[in-house]
């Protein structure tokens, strides 16, 4: 087995490290709010026009280049926004100025979230409607009470036997 390059050991080792210094930077010289345990990635955009109406929940995660606006110029505005714990913002989301994010929420990636997220919601979307209610999460937003769909069955060869003999052969073409 081949050992891991100096470089990769030395990442793996200063990520958390990194990762805890920037979130004491945002809570100690922008006073915003994030929880204990939240991670926030390099290059999420948290808006420091309003630093301290950001409200972060214990074990959440914000992924890469999130959008979490808390101004609204045209109208004039600073609105707080809130997150709550163990929820997840995917990849390139924008949270508006004013949401609430229940806890235990996942919101997809590339979403825009424009209204309130009741708890334990999944949403997705242009603008981010609810896609399932009654999730529950883990610690950084994983999602702990998945069931298999229903689609998938446990014994492969059940599943052949329902299949009609006709179409069973992968070389017969229908007409």
């Amino acid at each position: 087995m081949m050992a891991k390059p100096v470089v990769a050991r030395i990442r793996t080792w200063l990520t958390p490290l990194v990762r805890g210094m920037r979130r004491q930077y945002l809570r100690k010289v922008w006073g915003m709010d994030i929880g204990k345990g939240a991670q926030i990635s390099m290059s999420a955009r948290l808006d420091k026009t309003h630093p301290r109406g950001v409200h972060i929940g214990d074990e959440t995660a914000i992924n890469f280049e999130v959008a979490i606006l808390t101004h609204d110029f045209v109208n004039r505005r600073h609105l707080e926004v809130r997150i709550g714990r163990q929820c997840l913002i995917g990849a390139r989301s924008i949270v508006y100025p004013g949401v609430t994010i229940g806890d235990h929420c996942i919101v997809s990636a590339a979403s825009v979230v424009m209204k309130d997220v009741p708890p334990h919601s999944l949403v997705a979307g242009n603008p981010a409607r609810i896609i399932e209610k009654d999730i529950a999460t883990g610690p950084l937003g994983h999602r702990i009470n998945r069931d298999p769909p229903p689609s998938v069955i446990a014994d492969p060869l059940e599943a052949l036997r329902a299949v009609p003999a006709e179409r069973r052969s992968f070389a017969s073409v229908r007409s």
